[in-house]
């Protein structure tokens, strides 16, 4: 068997990358390589369309274990189990504790309480967690920060009374004032003598963690992936810092961190990045010359984002957390919050958060994802894409080291400046289709309605609107369809549906293609679109559109056909109808010599051109 595979390898000749090149430059015909296959990331770097074993060649990672420093590869070394970990309100313990018993018989194994800090208490405690085996459940906890070390200490004592193993015990308190700087627009600084009480209150308690940094509050803003990342390492050295200088042993300190990130939609990037955190955070601790490697473990909670959410076509929703909840997984992560496929407009429900959890099931129970570490370990192109991603976090966190630390760059403003251009470049993106949103700008559904669907204002623990006065720059979490929802809603409120007609003719190819196009454009808003099968004249599409009461007029024809129907179109709809190009044909500047206003095509901003028609429009 042997000799026949030698002998099999041996007729086939390896492919140099050079002829892998000269025949992808046979195969585009001429068209630009770099344009075409090399992907322009948003941080900055170019991506290949393929890679070869000898573009790892000074990559030293990629020679380490799992299990092992610089943890790249994941902290575990025999599985990659997960916590599957769901979120639960806490106003009223009695609600709650029992709604945590039930989803702990449907596979959740891992439970966020957010209390409000006036219910912190010895009874609300024991009534929250009655039935509750916290030796065989995570138990994570978040209430106002001044709170934590009461809780903390409320914890403690219950664990002893019911003889708990509190050395097995796995949990966390979120404790993270600098969160409050960036989303409350608050100079909260002041809390921060709290985090050296809280880990002593804690010290029973060996593997919770308390001190959290919490960049998915970034991820939710827009935030760009190498952000996350570069921000991720300046906070957590920021506590790091604090930590230290208030005593608190540098071992204990970095055992006492959790990370708390958000997880995008972009797949292979998103697992280069939880795994680029990783080697990093490694290396930034082994600085404070910790007794152990084991204190140099990144501990990551990732969260499927919000920010991708939309209120229109929202199960495509679920399609998004599911990439995401992979991207974790196979990053190997510690635990995973699905965010509900409903969030942005209601409260989510019973059903929404059944499918969230089960989401995760299906990764464990039916695709084994938690069987085998670090399965892309060895990927040319995501070690390529762990390496490039690790170099840009890294010079953004040299960048917030050298202007001054983490927490200044906050209290200045820096950060949430930075992330907030982000954000509104982001949005500029989405206008122009430059960053597609499926469901929303890019292939809509024609007869969605909202059904009575808002967007929800969000809530800190604090049980305090994000809309109060600050006094600092704060995150704007506007989520990226945001604009047009809002602009899709007003359409719904108008008297009447605006419809737009798609007037077909002329070449075959070309006016199926645009009349899709424009059908997609104009669906964003909310219009009704008519498709049609092609007209023998333009008199004869006119009053056809005019027999379906349109508002909107759109010729889909080829660039060379409009010179011959585009005016006497224009000139016989004569204004009873919005009249517009699909394209922009080399005749464009003739056709608005003749009083042709609106042009619609893939360099358009589309939702500013939506919006200048619903003014038209009346709406």
């Amino acid at each position: 068997m042997s000799n026949n595979k030698e002998k099999l390898f041996t007729e086939f000749t390896a492919p140099t990358t050079q002829e892998w090149l000269d025949k992808i430059e046979v195969d585009l015909k001429g068209a630009d390589f770099q344009k075409r296959l090399v992907w322009r990331t948003n941080e900055g770097f170019n991506v290949q369309p393929f890679y070869r074993r000898e573009d790892l060649a000074e990559l030293k990672a990629v020679d380490s274990l799992p299990g092992e420093f610089p943890f790249v590869r994941g902290n575990k070394k025999d599985n990659n189990l997960w916590f599957v970990r769901q979120e639960i309100v806490a106003d009223d313990a009695k609600a709650a504790n029992a709604k945590a018993l039930d989803i702990l018989n449907k596979g959740i194994d891992s439970i966020g309480f957010r209390i409000a800090g006036s219910n912190v208490s010895p009874e609300f405690v024991a009534t929250l967690l009655d039935g509750i085996l916290p030796q065989y459940v995570e138990l994570n906890f978040k209430t106002c920060q001044r709170h934590c070390v009461e809780l903390a200490e409320i914890l403690v004592d219950y664990f002893k009374q019911k003889n708990y193993p509190l050395a097995d015990l796995k949990g966390s308190i979120n404790f993270d004032p600098i969160s409050k700087v960036l989303v409350k627009g608050k100079d909260v600084t002041p809390v921060l003598q709290f985090a050296k009480p809280l880990i002593e209150a804690l010290k029973e308690l060996p593997f919770y963690r308390c001190i959290n940094v919490n960049t998915s509050e970034l991820n939710n803003a827009g935030a760009y992936i190498y952000q996350e990342l570069g921000y991720a390492l300046a906070w957590g050295a920021e506590y790091l810092n604090l930590l230290t200088e208030a005593g608190v042993e540098a071992t204990e300190a970095a055992k006492r961190i959790k990370f708390n990130m958000g997880v995008s939609e972009n797949y292979f990037m998103e697992i280069a990045k939880f795994r680029a955190a990783r080697m990093l955070w490694a290396q930034i601790v082994k600085q404070y010359e910790p007794k152990c490697d084991c204190a140099c473990q990144m501990h990551v909670c990732a969260i499927t984002s919000e920010y991708n959410q939309t209120l229109f076509d929202s199960y495509v929703n679920l399609l998004r957390s599911q990439t995401e909840t992979m991207s974790a997984a196979i990053a190997n992560v510690d635990s995973i919050i699905v965010t509900p496929f409903d969030k942005p407009y209601e409260q989510p429900t019973e059903f929404a958060e059944r499918i969230a959890r089960n989401q995760q099931l299906l990764l464990k129970e039916e695709a084994h994802f938690d069987k085998l570490v670090d399965v892309a370990g060895g990927s040319y192109t995501i070690e390529h894409l762990t390496d490039a991603i690790a170099k840009e976090g890294w010079k953004l966190f040299l960048a917030v080291e050298e202007a001054g630390g983490f927490l200044a760059e906050s209290l200045k403003g820096n950060i949430t400046n930075a992330v907030n251009e982000s954000n509104t470049k982001r949005h500029a993106d989405a206008a122009k289709r430059k960053e597609f949103i499926l469901g929303t700008n890019q292939f809509p559904n024609f007869t969605e309605t909202s059904d009575g669907k808002q967007p929800l204002s969000s809530v800190c623990c604090c049980s305090t609107a994000t809309n109060e006065p600050a006094d600092l720059p704060r995150l704007n979490k506007e989520r990226l369809a945001s604009e047009f929802e809002t602009l899709r809603l007003s359409t719904e409120k108008a008297p009447k549906q605006p419809i737009a007609f798609m007037l077909t003719i002329g070449n075959l190819a070309m006016r199926q293609a645009r009349a899709q196009f424009s059908c997609n454009f104009l669906a964003a808003a909310g219009y009704k679109v008519m498709d049609n099968l092609g007209f023998k004249t333009v008199e004869e599409g006119v009053d056809a559109a005019l027999q379906a009461k349109a508002d909107i007029v759109v010729i889909c024809s080829s660039d060379d056909e409009y010179a011959e129907y585009a005016i006497p179109a224009f000139q016989y709809l004569n204004g009873r109808a919005m009249f517009v190009v699909a394209g922009a044909p080399a005749c464009s500047e003739d056709l608005k010599a003749a009083g042709i206003e609106n042009f619609i095509h893939v360099k358009s901003n589309q939702l500013g051109t939506l919006k200048e028609y619903n003014a038209k429009l009346g709406i």
